[in-house]
């Protein structure tokens, strides 16, 4: 059976464990056999992690010890998926080059906070994205530093919000992108502040694609 591991942990503003919920609802309604822990010991095994499918953050603003940054990234290279939104997979490490390096972008400002309203359009024909028209979102937004060898499939403009960014004038920021680490596939969604964000419509249906494309 298809193997699924979920861990969250972290900020609690970010709703980990409702979003680690919502998460693991859809993977048992695809017939994955789904293990969710609120602990980053799930880490501590390589072997075990070989095993997975799929590898599953919802982490905000935490730390992760070398080695076990290190067996997930051995994990993924060796053919698991990975796969997350929000600060929950690419805020969750701040102090880890290796989390950074393979998922792909890192966190580093929202401005205008939570509530700020901006159209996602898709900007590729891959399937992840296919038949899903532009739809707008009110919620933080997210400016990434972003791996150059990412594929991004949507995007979002800044600037919505004023700010010392601005007079660089206009910048399309990737929200979904997919990469490779190795044999592995990386999927990440920028959207997800609250579980209420990506729980229907648009945004749900494009985690519900990239959570399925990254598992093996």
């Amino acid at each position: 059976m298809v193997r699924a591991l979920i861990t969250w942990g972290g900020w609690d503003g970010h709703q980990p464990d409702v979003v680690a919920g919502l998460i693991a609802g859809w993977l048992r309604e695809a017939g994955m056999a789904v293990q969710v822990t609120d602990s980053l010991s799930c880490f501590d095994d390589p072997a075990a992690l070989t095993d997975l499918s799929l590898i599953v953050p919802v982490w905000t603003m935490s730390e992760i010890g070398k080695q076990q940054a290190d067996h997930v990234a051995a994990a993924v290279a060796g053919g698991a998926g990975l796969a997350g939104c929000h600060g929950g997979m690419c805020d969750a490490f701040r102090t880890s080059v290796t989390w950074q390096f393979m998922t792909g972008a890192q966190w580093v400002a929202h401005p205008g906070d939570d509530g700020v309203r901006y159209t996602v359009r898709t900007v590729s024909d891959d399937p992840l994205v296919q038949g899903i028209a532009d739809f707008e979102v009110e919620t933080e937004q997210y400016y990434l530093h972003i791996d150059p060898a990412v594929k991004v499939h949507a995007v979002c403009d800044f600037p919505q919000v004023d700010g010392p960014h601005a007079p660089n004038g206009p910048v399309a920021m990737p929200v979904v992108y997919t990469k490779r680490w190795g044999q592995g596939r990386v999927y990440y969604n920028a959207l997800g502040h609250q579980a209420n964000v990506i729980d229907h419509g648009p945004a749900a249906e494009l985690m519900k694609r990239g959570l399925l494309w990254a598992a093996r």
